[in-house]
């Protein structure tokens, strides 16, 4: 009978870009079994979020990740219009979609450049980095800052894009092309990077239907789910745009799909710019109080859709807030995918669905002298459920509002 050994990754390693630990069982070079712990990054965002209002929720959501620090608040305060029928002025749509695509720039290049950097590619992490640096140059054009931009609020953006600023942003948009066919072209043609990546970590279409999988670790797969098309908001209905897919569900093949969802991000933006040029008016509704009810936002995050639930009491912070973050649902294919490789290819597996644990923390209590688990997180959705319950019957509420298309 093979031996089997315990190697522990994280909770600090230079692939992951947030603490957690996995405890890899290994049979030689062959990994068999892998543990995940997390709860390194948990902060009590959602309970934090009923003490403060709504325009105070949007900014500490926008801390709950900082590489997703539009799309958090994106589906935050379309949960808080929705809650209170909050009608958005067009121009702040088609800004919306212009900071939610850059920022979708920024994250899969960010991820590019790290794993280019862990396979032994140090050019394409010097690279993709360098080209980074543009977009976050467009953000502090934009916003003002680098990260953590501050521009969404309930009923519109806190900033307009300025006239005179669009020559120059789309300029450095265009000047993105290049460099980004370049990445394309490299990864398609080096036999090195087809022999690493190829056929390692697979997660098949049908195991990414049956683990909910989303984003590009879902369309690497060939499920063609994108909320930005499901079900469309912002401007995304109002430019052309594709959804890109791929059939294998390896690796290599997640890395295509973020590669080439960047070059449609561009056609987003472009697309976006232009129509700046003639839509004018007002940038936020500047609603006044939020009326009792329920709300879901949604949005299409680098990694796949994050959820926000809103409940409104009348008040002027909400009374329930519930998030659902892609990480959430995409870590689990991590079961599947690592086991029967080797260690080497192990991390790079790991790393390969961009995992986001600060997005993704859920909490357990447990007696610190004993170890006993006090509260478990079946127990806690459990207790949170049934305080939805029962401040939707004090409220008199009825279920989400969320026009589901088949």
């Amino acid at each position: 009978m093979a031996k089997t050994t315990i190697i522990p990754i994280g909770p600090y390693h230079p692939l992951q870009e947030e603490p957690e630990f996995f405890r890899l069982h290994v049979e030689g070079e062959k990994v068999v079994g892998l543990d995940i712990e997390i709860g390194y990054n948990h902060r009590g965002i959602e309970k934090l979020s009923e003490s403060k209002t709504y325009e105070q929720t949007v900014f500490l959501v926008e801390r709950i990740c900082g590489i997703c620090s539009t799309s958090h608040p994106l589906a935050c305060v379309q949960a808080v219009e929705d809650a209170g029928e909050v009608k958005v002025p067009e121009r702040a749509l088609y800004i919306r979609s212009v900071i939610g695509e850059l920022e979708r720039l920024h994250s899969h290049l960010l991820w590019l450049g790290l794993a280019g950097h862990f396979l032994g590619f140090n050019t394409v992490w010097m690279w993709a980095w360098r080209y980074r640096e543009t977009v976050l140059e467009l953000f502090e054009l934009i916003t003002g800052n680098r990260n953590h931009y501050g521009m969404m609020k309930p009923g519109g953006v806190r900033r307009d894009i300025r006239t005179e600023d669009l020559p120059a942003i789309k300029k450095m948009v265009a000047n993105l092309k290049g460099p980004l066919c370049l990445f394309r072209d490299a990864v398609t043609d080096d036999p090195l990077i087809h022999a690493r990546l190829q056929g390692v970590g697979t997660l098949t279409k049908q195991q990414a239907i049956d683990y909910c999988a989303l984003g590009p670790t879902a369309r690497a797969s060939g499920v063609a789910r994108d909320v930005r098309k499901d079900h469309p908001h912002l401007a995304y209905g109002r430019v052309d745009w594709n959804i890109i897919t791929a059939k294998n569900g390896d690796v290599f093949d997640k890395a295509m799909v973020r590669i080439l969802e960047m070059l449609e991000s561009v056609k987003i933006i472009e697309q976006c710019l232009e129509a700046l040029k003639t839509v004018s008016g007002p940038i936020d509704a500047n609603p006044k109080s939020i009326k009792p009810g329920e709300g879901i936002g949604t949005y299409e995050a680098p990694r796949g859709e994050v959820i926000h639930y809103i409940l409104s009491d009348g008040g002027n912070r909400p009374a329930r807030h519930k998030i659902r973050a892609p990480s959430f649902m995409n870590v689990a294919t991590n079961q599947t995918t690592v086991i029967g490789h080797s260690v080497a290819d192990a991390t790079i597996i790991l790393a390969a669905v961009d995992p986001c644990y600060c997005c993704t923390e859920r909490m357990a209590a447990v007696d610190a002298g004993s170890g006993r688990r006090i509260c478990s997180s079946g127990e806690l959705i459990r207790l949170s459920q049934e305080k939805t319950a029962r401040l939707k019957k004090e409220l008199g509420l009825e279920g989400p509002r969320l026009a589901i298309k088949a």
